[in-house]
């Protein structure tokens, strides 16, 4: 066998094996902590917290730490903070799960749902969950990514929002249809 063929195929199984691990389900590598469970509240909590979890992250904090703490309260702080951002992103991924499922359900109950919007639901999904994982690992190794994760939450609102719009149109669809309907059974009603 050549080199080149070799090579090739060691990339596709390290391919595959990140593949596997992207899709597997994360929860039980990065469960939040109980008192850092930010599930309980609302469904956007992502964009609540977003600020406060970037000053977490501000390395002025840290570069204050620094001088005036000592080492091991600057180690321990980020430590600590890191292990918050953590378990925001583990939110915002259930918040985005939570979305993304709700999104299957109105394209079952939308007719103008075809192919092409399936498949963009799928391919936003798999962004979303690379983006996610890249994300988390950077934070794992100490780094503090700050614009993708603001990113990532800013793709989590907009599909909030687009959701919240196609339900509303549904809505109105329904109500229309329910008029429509209770108009014509009052119309048989009065021929009889």
């Amino acid at each position: 066998m050549s080199p080149a063929l070799l090579l090739l195929a060691g990339f596709a199984v390290v391919l595959l094996i990140l593949l596997a691990w992207i899709l597997l389900d994360t929860r039980k590598f990065t469960k939040p902590e109980a008192h850092l469970d930010f599930t309980e509240e609302s469904d956007r909590s992502h964009a609540t917290y977003l600020r406060q979890v970037r000053q977490a992250m501000a390395v002025e904090d840290f570069e204050f730490l620094a001088a005036r703490g000592s080492r091991e309260l600057s180690q321990r702080t980020r430590k600590e903070r890191r292990r918050i951002v953590l378990a925001y992103l583990y939110c915002l991924r259930n918040d985005f799960l939570k979305l993304w499922r709700l999104a299957r359900v109105i394209s079952t109950m939308s007719p103008k749902v075809g192919v092409a919007q399936e498949f963009a639901r799928l391919r936003l999904g798999l962004f979303f969950f690379l983006r996610y994982e890249l994300i988390r690992i950077k934070f794992l190794f100490g780094f503090a990514p700050l614009p993708e994760l603001g990113s990532l939450s800013e793709v989590v609102s907009r599909l909030g929002v687009r959701l919240e719009t196609a339900m509303r149109e549904l809505g109105e669809r329904a109500a229309l249809a329910a008029k429509l309907a209770s108009t014509l059974d009052g119309r048989r009603l009065d021929s009889r």
